[in-house]
C-alpha cells in the first residue's frame, strides 16, 4: 500500500498537465500579518531587510533547511535562537516546539498565516509536516501578534508554501542509516497570461527504530509519514486574487519492542495484547538488561491522519483600502495504543476571518477585522471508560474575536504598532462527570510593537503583549495514559493568561550583524499534571504565576564572498513553578557555531551545538534502573554535551546535485553514558521518559536532487 500511495503522490506532483503562474505581489502588499525579518543566519548581503519590519521575526529559508538536511518542521527549526524541540518520549517520539522557554502547547503553528492545526495535532504533527515545498518558515517569539493569534502565548510558527512563479519540477531522493528513505517532489506551473498558478507537493519519509544499548527496547521509534499538497492561486482582474490550498498527511509511529527481534511487526505486537502483565519486564529487573516481557507491555503505536485546507480572497477596494476574507479547515484523527491503553480521538476545526487594511493618512495605517474559530474534539478509550476515576478530555471550543491595529509612523526614526483584540471564549468538557461550561470568558488582548532607528546601522525593537490559551487536552502534560487501574481526571476551569515583553538591539553593516534579545513571560493558571491523594493523575492548574526569562545573542560574519560564520549563545531562566510543569527538563544554556563555504560547484556546511549541564531534581526527576533497589538511582545531573553535523553538496550540472552528510557525527547519545531513558519509579512502576540528552545516534545519509 505504501508503494502504491507514494506512486500516486509523486505522479500527481510531477506531471502537471497545464502551465500556471502565481501572482503574489498583491498578497504581499495587502497581508501585513506576514512579518519577515532576515536573521543574521542568512546571507548578510541582504543587510537592511531587518529595518523593514517592526516585530522581530526569525526567518528560516530553503538554504537553511537544506543545510540541516531537515525532512520535517521539527528538524528545520530546532536549535534556532529561542527555539527548542523537546523529545518527550523514547517510545512514541512526541515532539514539542518550545519558543522562548515556554511549553510546547504555547506554540501556534500556522500555514500561510492561517490556523490549520487543531489543539491535539501539536503532539504528533510536527514530525509529519514535510519541508518539501516550503518556501520559508517565519518564527515570531513572545505572546503572538494579537492581530493574528492571541492564543500563541509562546509564539507562532508560520510555514509559507512555495508559490508558483515559473514552470519547474524538483525531485529529491535520499537514503541513510537506520533504513532512512525519503522521496520528495514539487512542481510549479504558470499560465501564459500569468494570472493562474499551481503548486503540487508530495513527500514520503520512513526511518526505523534505534536501540543503542541493545536491550531489545528502542530509544527512538519507527516513523513513517506521507503527504500531498496542492495550492492554486488565481488573479481575477487587477484587484482580486483567490488562493485555495488542500493537504493530506498520514503518519505512523511505533516504539518499544524491536521489530525483527522481539516482534515480527507492528500488527503482531498489537494482536498479542492479553491484558496480563508479566512478572518481570527485564532480566534482573534492570532496565539496562535484556527485555523479557511481552512485546505489547512496552509498545506505543500512534496512527494519525490529517486533512487541512483553506481559501483566501484578497481584494483591493480602493487605492487606500484592501481586504482579506479567509476560511480554513482541519481534521485530525488519532488511533493509538500505549502499553495496553487504547486512545482514539477525532478533532475538527473551522476558522473564518475578515480583515480590512486602510491607509488612513501618511502616518497611520489601520487594520481592523473579526474572526471565529470552532473546534470539536471527541475521544474514547475502551480500557478506561468504565473506571469511576476516568473523565474524558473530549471538548467543544469556540472563540469569537474582533481586532484593530494602528501602525503609526510619526517620523523616519520611529514606528509604533498598537493592537487590541477582544475575544469571547467558551470551552466545555462534554463528559457527563463535568457538567456545565468550564470556561466562559471575555478576554482583552492588547499588544504594542515599537521600532527605533538609532542610526543607519543600529536598531531597537520593543514588544509587549497579553495573550490567553485554553488548556483542554490531557496530552499537553502526559502524552499517554499508562495506567488502566487509575484512569485520569480533568480539572480545568480557567484560561491560561500571559504577559510577555521582549527587547532586541540589532547592529548590521555590509559584512557583519549582531542581535541581542532579552525577553520574559509570566503565565497565570498554567496547566500542570498533578496527582490526587489516591495517586490518580489529574490535569489541573497552578495557583502561582510561572515565569521564564530568556537572553540570547546571535551574530554572523561574511569572512569572504564564499565563506560565512554564524554563532549564537542563549540562556533560559525558569522559576520553580515553570520547572514543576515540564514533562522533560528543557535546556538552560546553549551555544551554536555554524560554518558555510561555497566555491564553484561545491557547498560545505558544518555546525556544532553545545548544551549546558542541568540539575534534573529541579524538574522532578526521580527514577531507578532496578525495580525496588534504592541503590540503583538514575543520574540526577545532566552533564554538558555537544552535537556536530556536517554536509557536503556538489552540483554535477545545473540540473543535478548530489549530497552526503552525517548527523550527530561523534555519536553522542544518552545511553552512551550507560543511562537508558527507561526507568522504574519509587513504587516499582515502569516508564519510558527519563530523557535529558539525545536519543538518536550517528546517522549517515546521501541523496540526489534534480531540478528541471
Amino acid at each position: 500500500m505504501k508503494t502504491k500511495y507514494l506512486s500516486i503522490c509523486m505522479a500527481a506532483a510531477l506531471t502537471p498537465s497545464i502551465a500556471f503562474s502565481a501572482s503574489t505581489a498583491q498578497e504581499n502588499e495587502t497581508d501585513i500579518e506576514t512579518i519577515e525579518v532576515k536573521t543574521v543566519r542568512q546571507k548578510l548581503g541582504e543587510a537592511g531587510r531587518l529595518k523593514d519590519v517592526i516585530q522581530q521575526t526569525e526567518l528560516i529559508d530553503e538554504q537553511m533547511i537544506q543545510n540541516k538536511n531537515a525532512l520535517n518542521l521539527s528538524e528545520a527549526i530546532n536549535n534556532e535562537p529561542g527555539i527548542n524541540v523537546s523529545n518527550e518520549c523514547s517510545m512514541c517520539g512526541v515532539k514539542r516546539v518550545m519558543l522562548n522557554g515556554m511549553k510546547g502547547e504555547h506554540t501556534t503553528i500556522l500555514v500561510d498565516g492561517l490556523p490549520t492545526h487543531t489543539l491535539i495535532s501539536g503532539f504528533y504533527a510536527v514530525d509529519a509536516i514535510a519541508t518539501t515545498g516550503i518556501d520559508r518558515i517565519e518564527v515570531a517569539r513572545g505572546a503572538g501578534a494579537s492581530l493574528i493569534a492571541p492564543e500563541a502565548i509562546g509564539g507562532t510558527i508560520n510555514t509559507v508554501t512555495k508559490q508558483a512563479v515559473d514552470n519547474g519540477v524538483s525531485v529529491d531522493f535520499s537514503m541513510g542509516s537506520h533504513d532512512l528513505q525519503t522521496l520528495g517532489g514539487a512542481a510549479t506551473a504558470v499560465s501564459e497570461d500569468g494570472k493562474t498558478g499551481l503548486t503540487l507537493i508530495a513527500q514520503y519519509h520512513e526511518q526505523s527504530q534505534e536501540d543503542n544499548d541493545n536491550n531489545g527496547v528502542s530509544e527512538s521509534p519507527y516513523q513513517q509519514s506521507q503527504s500531498v499538497t496542492a495550492l492554486v492561486s488565481q488573479d481575477l482582474g487587477s484587484s482580486h486574487n483567490i488562493q485555495v490550498r488542500v493537504s493530506k498527511v498520514d503518519a505512523e509511529i511505533f516504539g518499544g519492542p524491536m521489530i525483527g527481534s522481539l516482534t515480527s511487526s507492528i500488527g503482531q505486537t498489537l494482536a498479542t495484547f492479553d491484558g496480563a502483565d508479566s512478572e518481570q519486564l527485564f532480566e534482573n529487573n534492570d532496565v539496562r538488561d535484556q527485555y523479557i516481557g511481552k512485546p505489547w507491555e512496552t509498545a506505543e503505536w500512534i496512527k494519525t491522519e490529517r486533512d487541512e485546507g483553506y481559501i483566501k480572497w484578497l481584494t483591493e477596494l480602493s487605492s487606500r483600502t484592501s481586504s482579506e476574507y479567509a476560511i480554513s479547515y482541519a481534521k485530525h484523527e488519532q488511533d493509538s495504543f500505549y502499553e495496553g491503553i487504547d486512545y482514539i480521538a477525532e478533532d475538527e476545526m473551522w476558522f473564518a476571518r475578515a480583515k480590512f487594511d486602510i491607509e488612513l493618512t501618511d502616518k497611520h495605517f489601520i487594520s481592523v477585522g473579526a474572526d471565529i474559530r470552532h473546534e470539536e474534539m471527541r475521544s474514547d478509550t475502551e480500557a478506561l471508560r468504565d473506571l469511576e476515576t476516568f473523565q474524558s478530555d473530549a471538548f467543544d471550543y469556540t472563540t469569537q474575536g474582533v481586532f484593530i491595529q494602528d501602525t503609526w509612523t510619526p517620523n523616519d526614526a520611529v514606528e509604533i504598532a498598537l493592537a487590541m483584540r477582544i475575544d469571547a471564549i467558551e470551552a466545555d468538557f462534554i463528559d457527563p462527570a463535568k457538567p456545565g461550561v468550564e470556561i466562559d470568558e471575555t478576554f482583552i488582548a492588547p499588544r504594542m510593537d515599537a521600532r527605533y532607528f538609532h542610526n543607519e546601522n543600529l536598531t531597537s525593537r520593543l514588544s509587549v503583549g497579553r495573550g490567553y490559551r485554553a488548556p483542554l487536552s490531557f496530552f499537553e502534560t502526559d502524552h499517554g495514559i499508562l495506567d488502566a487501574e487509575l484512569g485520569y481526571i480533568v480539572d480545568i476551569d480557567a484560561l491560561e493568561e500571559s504577559i510577555s515583553a521582549s527587547y532586541s538591539l540589532n547592529y548590521e553593516d555590509e559584512t557583519f550583524a549582531i542581535t541581542g534579545t532579552l525577553s520574559g513571560s509570566s503565565v497565570e493558571n498554567l496547566a500542570s499534571l498533578e496527582e490526587t491523594d489516591e495517586g490518580i493523575p489529574i490535569l489541573t492548574q497552578l495557583t502561582e504565576d510561572a515565569t521564564v526569562i530568556t537572553a540570547d545573542i546571535s551574530f554572523g560574519y561574511n569572512v569572504t564572498d564564499n565563506f560565512s560564520f554564524n554563532a549564537a549563545v542563549e540562556h533560559f531562566e525558569y522559576d520553580e513553578d515553570f520547572q514543576s510543569s515540564y514533562a522533560i527538563a528543557p535546556f538552560e544554556d546553549r551555544a551554536n557555531i555554524e560554518l558555510e563555504y561555497q566555491e564553484d560547484n561545491w557547498s560545505l556546511y558544518g555546525s556544532t551545538t553545545w548544551y549546558g549541564s542541568r540539575d534534573l531534581t529541579e524538574y522532578g526527576y526521580e527514577g531507578f534502573n532496578i525495580a525496588g533497589s534504592p541503590d540503583s538511582i538514575k543520574p540526577t545531573t545532566a552533564d554538558a554535551f555537544m552535537v556536530t553535523n556536517i554536509r557536503a553538496e556538489y552540483a554535477v550540472t545545473t540540473a543535478m546535485s548530489i549530497y552526503a552528510g552525517v548527523s550527530n557525527l561523534f555519536d553522542y547519545t544518552q545511553v552512551e553514558d550507560d543511562d537508558t531513558p527507561l526507568f522504574f519509579d519509587a513504587d516499582g512502576g515502569y516508564d519510558v521518559a527519563y530523557i535529558y540528552a539525545p536519543l538518536n545516534g550517528r546517522e549517515f545519509y546521501a541523496g540526489i536532487e534534480l531540478k528541471l
